[in-house]
């Protein structure tokens, strides 16, 4: 029978080859997950709700755009107005 610490002692000896192993695994379960038909809908699901969003931003600053694009004609018609009156005068 093994002794713990010996068992332990032996892992420290091979400590690179642990970690390869376990980057190998890692890798192996990571790529499974990746390909699992939950992750893509989850992810398909994130992207369609960012493009939402996106969209959503698009429109606002569209809106907010075209509000201060009035808002400045009607700046300049006002000085435009008080021009002519003084030019009267």
């Amino acid at each position: 029978m093994v002794n713990h610490r010996e068992f332990l002692e032996k892992c420290v000896e091979h400590k690179h080859a642990l970690i390869f192993a376990a980057g190998i695994a890692t890798a192996i379960v990571g790529k499974k997950v990746l390909e699992s038909k939950a992750v893509k809908d989850a992810a398909t699901q994130g992207m369609a709700s960012v493009m939402a969003v996106r969209k959503d931003a698009e429109e606002t600053f569209q809106d907010i755009r075209e509000n201060a694009e009035e808002i400045v004609i009607d700046a300049h018609e006002e000085d435009k107005k008080e021009i002519y009156v003084e030019a009267k005068e």
